[in-house]
């Protein structure tokens, strides 16, 4: 019976402990705005930014020196794709580069003088192109137009000198191989349905441990023992109720967080969603709680609020990159994968874009829900671990301050 009766108190000190915790979720501004507003605006920011995908009518600036029918057509051809756009002429290569340091045009293209005399001359024709490096984006739109121009001018050609007298027959020498070009996975080939929703798990990873810390630097300022655990309440006498009350209140918030996150957010901005419901949940769901575990060990473990966001602003971008998603898995060095172990955002990302972008079900991505599931019992044990010592250095140090106390009295009264 007396089992029974400390599992019913226990279930008691937590639920008091999750109202208290959400009482003081409420009245923290701090907390609020990393809880709720910046789950809700940040990433509706960050997706209407990349809403378009991919850059469309980069301006270029066109160097012909050659003045001829070949030249005029290169120069059509880029300006009717839908990436590039010829806004301007110059008359040589220094006048182009002026244009492209004040950022009025991105790249140029130099066509030399002997450009139609080496191609109709059965010479390899060239044609230099200049890109400015500062946003890879428009390198890539400027280069591969020209490069797909001059692959297609090619193709003409060959058909020109081959000798075939039907239509098919000059196909078939023209493209002996025919390919057709299926992006999978990101069907518009753009920033956002590949890198976004690694974010969007970045983000609901951040956003929690971020608020979770300022909540528990909050507590340590107001407790004069600079510490997470009240001391002289009886209902936090024990740490599995602590933690699990804080859990909770924590879970509540970020279960409705996570389904805006990973539903709505890319039903919103059209990123591919191939997973279903279900497949989602057990995703998420060791994804919020080891976020949570995560979250609450790495608070006991900075001192004061403003730390955790420093610390955690700061990682954010090389967590992004360990994710594998913007940079290949299979060229991050060995150690730092070891280190990418260590937060859940690595697996949650992975799993999430396997399973909402890349169609896969749930036996595809069992080893990452492993794992999710691994730290979550990891980071459990670790924060009660640490608010087991948070507690036992709560009491030494008030029975200390009481010692103090009293023999300061004392003295006084013998006085």
């Amino acid at each position: 019976m007396s089992i029974f009766h400390s599992i019913y108190r226990g279930i008691l000190d937590a639920c008091y402990i999750w109202k208290k915790e959400m009482e003081q979720v409420v009245k923290d501004e701090g907390v609020l705005i990393f809880f709720i507003v910046v789950p809700l605006v940040y990433p509706l920011l960050y997706s209407w930014i990349y809403n378009n995908e991919v850059l469309r009518e980069v301006p270029v600036c066109v160097v012909d020196q050659s003045h001829s029918a070949l030249s005029r057509q290169f120069i059509r051809m880029c300006d009717a794709s839908p990436d590039v756009h010829v806004s301007i002429y110059a008359q040589d290569l220094d006048e182009a580069k002026s244009l492209v340091s004040r950022q009025l045009v991105k790249g140029i293209y130099l066509i030399p003088s002997s450009f139609e005399g080496d191609v109709y001359g059965l010479k390899q024709g060239t044609v230099s192109v200049y890109c400015d490096m500062s946003l890879m984006l428009t390198y890539k739109a400027i280069f591969q137009t020209a490069q797909t121009v001059t692959m297609e001018m090619g193709t003409e050609l060959k058909t020109k000198l081959s000798g075939h007298y039907t239509a098919r027959e000059e196909a078939i020498a023209a493209r002996p191989l025919d390919y057709e070009d299926v992006p999978i996975f990101s069907p518009s080939g753009g920033y956002g349905s590949s890198i976004l929703p690694a974010v969007l798990m970045l983000i609901l990873q951040q956003t929690l441990v971020l608020g979770i810390g300022l909540s528990a630097g909050t507590a340590r300022d107001e407790n004069p023992y600079r510490n997470l655990i009240p001391v002289g309440d009886s209902r936090y006498e024990h740490t599995i109720p602590i933690v699990m009350g804080k859990a909770m209140c924590y879970f509540m918030i970020f279960i409705v967080m996570g389904a805006w996150l990973s539903i709505a957010v890319p039903r919103i901005f059209h990123f591919p969603q191939l997973a279903t419901g279900y497949s989602l949940m057990c995703m998420m769901l060791p994804y919020i709680l080891a976020c949570i575990f995560f979250g609450m060990a790495v608070s006991c473990m900075v001192k004061y609020r403003e730390n955790v966001m420093l610390i955690m602003v700061f990682v954010s971008v090389p967590l992004l990159f360990l994710t594998g998603v913007s940079w290949p898995q299979s060229n991050i060095l060995g150690y730092w994968q070891g280190v990418s172990w260590l937060f859940p955002s690595t697996f949650g990302a992975r799993a999430y874009i396997r399973l909402n972008s890349m169609g896969a079900d749930l036996s595809d991505v069992m080893p990452e829900l492993r794992i999710l599931w691994i730290q979550t019992v990891c980071y459990f044990v670790l924060t009660l671990c640490v608010y087991r010592f948070q507690f036992f250095m709560a009491r030494r140090f008030a029975m200390e301050r009481l010692k103090f106390l009293k023999h300061k009295r004392e003295s006084k009264m013998a006085e």
